[in-house]
């Protein structure tokens, strides 16, 4: 035995590097960015890599570690390099997906210069052994947990995880569901289920006998802690005690869970021998402490539930503002989808975010061409949506009154200027609004546009995408203001023609405006992903490309998001049309035309017939009223003059309604030939136009008259004014509309084989 204060000589002492590998508690060391350089045996073993695969160099946070910890892990590394120790919890996945805590303890890791060059975590596991300063912790990490979610299902999850294997070996959480009590998690340690058909699963039914130790609790509203083994956890059949013995349950607590004076269900945690642990048996501290966490627990799910049903209510009212489908649209396959924005908890703004102005539509036009639009209003919330509503209806009944596309637009900044709100400074906030509207006629492939601010939809044609090329882009709705020029305060309008066959992919900002997880937005590299995911699927159907790209481009989707697939089928449609001379015997020539076209297309006989008659209404009117010199319209100090006659109050000159009065019949339009120019009679001519479709067929009638037809009631004596009203009563659909030159009638008759 040496004296006290001579030097100790062992050829056996160990080493730094032995005492690290021998001491039963885990060992991390890791450099300033938190790279992995060494860890111990112990700590191999206690995350489950005891195999000898070479993890060094990995970030910590790649080890496992609880994405709800990522914050917690940050600001250990802060601390320590200021030359600080810390301690805490962490909840990290081991190597076999089962979840351990580790209280941790972390020291700077210094050079014999001084300086900082790391990071030193001793860990071991928390909770497993009873100890009380690791079971108040408990507390606070239950707290921040729950508080992460706004989820009931990832609200209840988080119980579990943190709870078992730490806590208890088996968890349970009983619910109520109206006067059922429903059993909705049922965890356990080591990966253990029970067998089937002996304690309750997920989703069944739980009935507990009056004298149970989990119904006391609900009856007495207070937590009850069972040592007794006699005392069966569950109680799902005969069985259930047997199983309780072969685990080898020792203890169990149930606490009821509480909030705002109702009982939402209990929380049930037991102990048994799927997982060691010194601790086998609860007691009073333990009873406080799940009361403390089952308080906790209710209100989180009271609030998940809360939180559930208003989101539930808020995205039925953005759903009930949008088109839920759309009718059978010949020529064309239209696909639809509204992505909300991402849940709410991870942004703290409320349920808010859960609506947005994203909107899409697809109106039917006259002929069966169809008017396609999408926008998206400024910001998120009730408002926005209210707002987003409003302008569809308006743009919908522009749109039926076939109004072109500049017009239209400019109609919605005026409405959206009525749509504004007070700003808290003695102002008006008017939302801004982009909006894309197209008119799309699938027979002749040509789209007209008028576009306010909104991104180009993208064009699939031939296995090719790439954005459409559009002309015009003008100011978004609501954002111009008086006195600008009168060039910057209009909206044009252009054409172009698709190609056979093509595809429009017509979408929100949201759709490619997506951060990474941990990174930023970046437009460019966002739209290449679209596009190169919707390549991959260009040849499928429609409802398969609106899918793919919901998904082609990842991250978080902090904004909702509108789009719209629209394909065209030219192989469904077939077109005939000819220029008629208005005279008399031209009514004739024209139903003729149109009897043969519709026998070649395969039309129903009656139907047929009942199309022929409703073309000589319609083109006997052309002939009759049919203007015999050129209209000019233009606007005067002394009002409005047709073709150099003053507007009179009486329309005696000038602009007059357009009647059916058929009293003198043909006989002033031959008159009227008579003396007609050669200019004129090219003004005398009309253009009859069938349009065939999958399911209709149209008629359209194209003259150089600028008044637009109505109904008038016929007396029993006069004989005529009943063209319009025939049409009107035996058509599916008819109407007229503007044209540049003059008007286009039309009517729709249904298509049906023979």
């Amino acid at each position: 035995m040496k004296r006290w204060g001579e030097a100790f000589y062992d050829d056996g002492a160990l080493s730094g590097a032995e005492v690290f590998e021998q001491a039963q508690i885990a060992v991390f060391v890791a450099d300033r960015f938190s790279h992995l350089m060494y860890w111990n045996t112990f700590a191999r073993e206690l995350l489950g890599f005891a195999d000898d695969r070479d993890l060094l160099g990995i970030s910590l946070l790649d080890m496992g570690v609880h994405e709800a910890d990522h914050e917690r892990a940050a600001q250990l590394a802060r601390r320590v390099l200021k030359g600080e120790t810390w301690e805490g919890t962490f909840a990290v996945l081991r190597s076999d997906s089962t979840w351990i805590h580790l209280r941790s303890h972390a020291v700077p890791l210094r050079h014999s210069s001084g300086s900082i060059e790391g990071i030193v975590l001793f860990a071991h596991e928390a909770m497993r052994y009873g100890r009380v300063e690791e079971q108040y912790g408990l507390l606070d990490r239950v707290g921040s947990r729950l508080a992460s979610s706004l989820e009931f299902d990832t609200t209840v999850k988080a119980v579990a995880e943190i709870l078992v294997p730490q806590f208890a070996d088996h968890c349970f959480v009983d619910l109520f569901d109206h006067d059922r009590l429903v059993r909705r998690v049922s965890v356990h340690a080591e990966g253990w289920t029970p067998p089937p058909g002996t304690w309750f699963d997920v989703g069944e039914e739980v009935r507990y006998p009056d004298r149970h130790f989990v119904y006391e609790a609900m009856r007495t509203l207070q937590t009850q802690v069972v040592t007794d083994r006699m005392h069966p956890v569950d109680v799902a059949g005969e069985r259930s005690t047997q199983v309780a013995e072969q685990v080898g349950v020792t203890s169990a607590i149930a606490a009821p869970l509480r909030a705002r004076g109702e009982t939402l269900g209990v929380l049930t945690l037991a102990l048994s021998r799927l997982s060691p642990r010194e601790k086998t048996s609860y007691g009073g501290f333990d009873r406080d402490l799940v009361g403390a966490i089952a308080s906790r627990v209710a209100l989180a799910i009271d609030n998940a539930r809360l939180f559930e049903e208003e989101r539930s209510t808020a995205l039925a009212f953005q759903n009930s503002l949008l088109p839920s489908s759309f009718p059978p649209f010949d020529g064309l396959s239209i696909a639809h989808r509204y992505v909300p924005a991402k849940p709410l908890e991870a942004h703290g703004h409320g349920i808010q975010t859960q609506v947005g102005g994203d909107f899409y539509d697809v109106i039917p036009l006259s002929a069966g061409r169809v008017g396609m639009v999408v926008g998206d209003v400024e910001g998120r919330g009730p408002h926005a949506a209210a707002v987003m509503g409003q302008l569809r209806a308006a743009l919908r009944a522009f749109a039926q009154a076939d109004r072109e596309p500049a017009d239209i637009l400019r109609e919605l900044d005026e409405w959206v200027r009525r749509l504004g709100r007070p700003d808290g400074d003695g102002g008006t906030w008017v939302p801004s609004v982009s909006c894309l509207y197209m008119v799309y006629d699938a027979w002749s492939r040509s789209l007209s546009y008028a576009n306010a601010g909104h991104q180009a939809p993208l064009l699939i044609s031939d296995g090719q995408v790439s954005e459409l090329a559009l002309e015009v882009t003008d100011t978004l709705l609501g954002v111009k203001h008086k006195g600008v020029p009168f060039d910057d305060a209009i909206y044009h309008q252009a054409d172009l023609t698709l190609p056979p066959g093509a595809t429009l992919l017509l979408y929100t900002d949201g759709l490619v405006d997506r951060r990474p997880l941990g990174g930023t937005v970046n437009l460019h590299r966002s739209l290449a992903q679209l596009v190169e995911g919707v390549r991959a699927v260009a040849d499928r159907g429609v409802e398969q490309i609106a899918e793919t790209a919901v998904t082609a481009v990842p991250g978080e989707i902090d904004d909702d998001t509108a789009l719209l697939v629209v394909r065209s089928h030219p192989e469904e449609l077939a077109i005939q049309e000819e220029w008629f001379a208005a005279e008399p015997p031209t009514v004739g020539a024209a139903r003729h035309m149109a009897s043969s076209t519709f026998r070649s297309w395969g039309m129903d006989r009656d139907q047929a017939e009942l199309a022929c008659l409703l073309v000589s209404e319609i083109v006997t009117n052309v002939v009759i009223h049919a203007t015999p010199a050129p209209v000019h319209r233009e606007f005067t100090t002394d009002g409005v003059k047709d073709s150099d006659l003053p507007f009179t109050p009486g329309g005696a000159m000038g602009l007059d309604d357009f009647d059916e009065d058929w009293s003198d019949l043909l006989e002033e339009v031959q008159e009227a030939d008579a003396s007609a120019t050669d200019e004129d009679d090219e003004r005398r001519r009309f253009l009859l136009r069938l349009r065939r479709g999958a399911s209709s067929v149209w008629v359209e009638v194209f003259d150089h008259d600028l008044r637009l037809p109505r109904i008038r009631s016929a007396g029993a004596d006069d004989e005529g004014g009943r063209g319009l009203y025939l049409v009107d009563q035996l058509a599916s659909r008819w109407g007229s509309r503007p044209t540049p030159d003059g008007k286009a009638v039309w009517f729709e008759i249904p298509l049906k084989g023979e």
